[in-house]
């Protein structure tokens, strides 16, 4: 697929002798990013309906979000070292 975003932004380019080798990632590593994406758009949701509707900070929710943000952010720069 070529607009996949996650694909590219885990894909290794190598440089060794003056050529390029393309590392492409596991799959399961793709779909696992995507998988965690989806579940921080969802937790993000899920605290604004929160704060819509019961007018309140729900720090558990919140802990959530920033903890699978932080392990996507690890996966996509510890991917790219």
């Amino acid at each position: 697929m070529k607009h996949d975003w996650v694909r590219r932004a885990l894909t290794r380019h190598l440089i060794h002798k003056g050529r390029v080798h393309i590392v492409e990632p596991d799959e399961k590593l793709v779909l696992g990013v995507k998988f965690a994406i989806a579940m921080t758009l969802c937790l993000s949701a899920l605290e604004i309906a929160h704060i819509a509707f019961l007018g309140s900070w729900n720090s558990e929710i919140f802990a959530g979000i920033t903890g699978l943000i932080g392990t996507v952010s690890g996966i996509l720069i510890s991917q790219k070292s």
